[in-house]
Parts: structure tokens; C-alpha cells; sequence
């Protein structure tokens, strides 16, 4: 522990400050506006093969669900619809992804840690700061560091690789609307291939499907292992995620079994904290708030992650 302006500047890992007379040079702040102007990417190669693993599982599921299933149907409506249906959720879903991935997920700047900037912070005497030693930046209460992001993390739940990114305070809301959009894909797929399967049989094959009876049963088979899996997981991960939101918890304070030094917020206050204001359709949906313009920046790059 160090005195320093009537009030301590503490490290959470016991490791020394940096000292006044150090080279070291933070990076600049950047404004709430440039902040929200910027697309957050984590250069992770196991995230990166599992993020484009999740693109290509949909798009398989899409590929069999139309061409194997709808398309050779002579019940005209019922491939419109179900098509319709299907196609609606694997963009929602994939969206989400997106927006889970390349939103900041609530990073604390590097190299904030510094005097002038505590010194900025008007604090009361006596009151303790929390340096991360690995980031080298003030630590905020509910925050911890991720070691792929490289970065300390506010609320953070924890890292998934699936999306290539933590989640956090600021993307955990698109987190699970990816997690029920793809449980949804999954239940309409298995019920779709039910009803396949019925219809093929009780057809003895004949002009199921423009594929031969061979090709089509393993093209179901594995799009049936798929959406069991898929629905197993996401459903659990979709029941967890929301339990967390309304208990005002996140994954790690649960796991680590952190007593609460914040005020937890009712079950509704933490619903519509993550997913903003009152109840409307815009909290399932993930194109709120996006600007093209965001996409059409040039990226500058910085660590492990870059931001445009």
C-alpha cells in the first residue's frame, strides 16, 4: 500500500506502481464518443477458428433445411413459412453473434494508472485504488482481467471463445440474444427433421429429396446431432446468463463466491439495466443502436485487439 494525495493507491496483485520518473507512456483516453465509434475485434486464433466454426455450423443447418427439406416439399406453404421462419432466425442469430464479437465489451484503458490521472479522480482521503499489474490501468470495482483480451474487463462474465470475446458490461445483452437465437434455430431444425424423417418414410424414399435417400439420411443425421448439441448448450448458457442478470451476479463472482460489495439491483432493474429501458421489442433486437458507419472507418491497430 502507498500514501499518495491523502488517499491509497493499492495493487491488486502486490506488485510495485510505477514510479513518477518511469518512460512509461499510456495511451491517450479516448471520449465516450469515439469509444462508441469503435468496433472491438480480439486477435485470437482458437476464438477466431470457433467463431467461424459457429458461422459455418449455420449455414450447414441453413443449406440442409432448404435444399434437403422445404424445397422438395409439395406442401407450398409449408416450406414458405417454415423457410421464412428458419431464415429469419439464422440472421438474427448470426447478428447477434456479430455484435457480440465486435462490441467492446466493456474494456478499462490501458495505462490509466498514473498520478496525474488519480489525481484527476477527486477521491476522498483514506479511499483505496486497485492497480491491475498486468494492464497497468485503475481497476474498477466488479472488474477483472481477461488474459486473452489482455485487458481488465468491467462485469465481466467470463471469455467465450465461440464468440471471440469476453462478455461484459457493454455486449453481455448481445451475448444472449446469440445464445436464445440459437437455441430457437436448433428446437425449429430438430422438429423440422422429425417431421422429415415421417414424411420420408411413411414415402418409402421416393421423392423425399432431390438428394439420394443415402446422402439425405446422413445430410439429417448430422443436422440432428447438431441442433441437439447446440440446443443443449445454448439453452443452459441462455438459463445461466439470465439467472446471472437477475441476481446482479456474473459468472466469475458466482464461481469465486464473492460477497457483494455493490447494492444489487431487483431482478427487473437488472433486466432492463442490461437490455436498456422498458420492455419492448428492440430488447430481442440485435440491430438497436448499430451505425454502417462504424464499418467504413479504418481500423487502427493496438495489442491484441484493434478498434476502428
Amino acid at each position: 500500500t502507498m500514501q499518495s494525495a491523502g488517499h491509497r493507491f493499492r495493487d491488486v496483485e502486490h506488485h510495485p506502481l510505477l514510479a513518477d520518473n518511469e518512460s512509461y507512456e499510456p495511451s491517450p483516453s479516448p471520449s465516450e464518443a469515439d469509444m462508441a465509434d469503435r468496433v472491438w475485434f480480439i486477435r485470437d486464433g482458437c476464438g477466431m477458428v470457433c467463431a467461424v466454426m459457429t458461422w459455418l455450423l449455420v449455414v450447414y443447418a441453413d443449406f440442409v433445411v432448404t435444399f434437403v427439406m422445404l424445397l422438395p416439399s409439395k406442401d407450398f406453404w409449408y416450406s414458405v413459412i417454415n423457410g421464412v421462419l428458419f431464415n429469419c432466425l439464422a440472421v438474427l442469430a448470426l447478428s447477434s453473434h456479430l455484435r457480440t464479437m465486435l462490441t467492446d465489451p466493456g474494456a478499462v484503458p490501458k495505462g490509466n494508472a498514473t498520478k496525474e490521472y488519480m489525481d484527476n479522480l477527486q477521491l476522498k482521503p483514506g479511499e483505496v485504488i486497485y492497480k491491475c499489474p498486468k494492464c497497468c490501468s485503475i481497476k474498477p470495482e466488479r472488474a477483472h482481467h481477461c488474459s486473452i483480451c489482455k485487458r481488465c474487463i468491467r462485469k465481466m462474465d467470463h471469455h467465450c471463445p465461440w464468440v471471440n470475446n469476453c462478455v461484459g458490461e457493454k455486449n453481455q445483452r448481445f451475448f444472449v440474444l446469440f445464445t436464445m437465437y440459437i437455441a430457437l434455430i436448433s428446437a425449429h431444425a430438430l422438429v423440422l427433421c422429425g417431421f422429415q424423417f415421417f414424411s420420408c418414410v411413411r414415402g418409402q424414399w421416393t421423392e423425399c429429396s432431390d438428394f439420394s435417400p443415402p446422402v439425405t439420411v446422413i445430410l439429417m443425421i448430422f443436422l440432428c446431432l447438431e441442433g441437439f448439441l447446440f440446443l443443449t448448450f445454448t439453452a443452459v448458457m441462455f438459463g445461466t446468463q439470465i439467472h446471472s442478470i437477475c441476481n446482479d451476479e456474473t459468472e466469475i463472482e458466482r464461481l469465486k463466491s464473492e460477497k457483494p460489495t455493490w447494492e444489487r439491483r431487483l431482478r427487473w432493474e437488472g433486466m432492463k439495466s442490461v437490455f436498456g429501458g422498458q420492455p419492448s421489442l428492440l430488447w430481442i433486437n440485435p440491430f438497436a443502436g448499430f451505425r454502417i458507419r462504424r464499418l467504413l472507418l479504418r481500423g487502427k491497430k493496438g495489442g491484441p485487439e484493434f478498434s476502428v
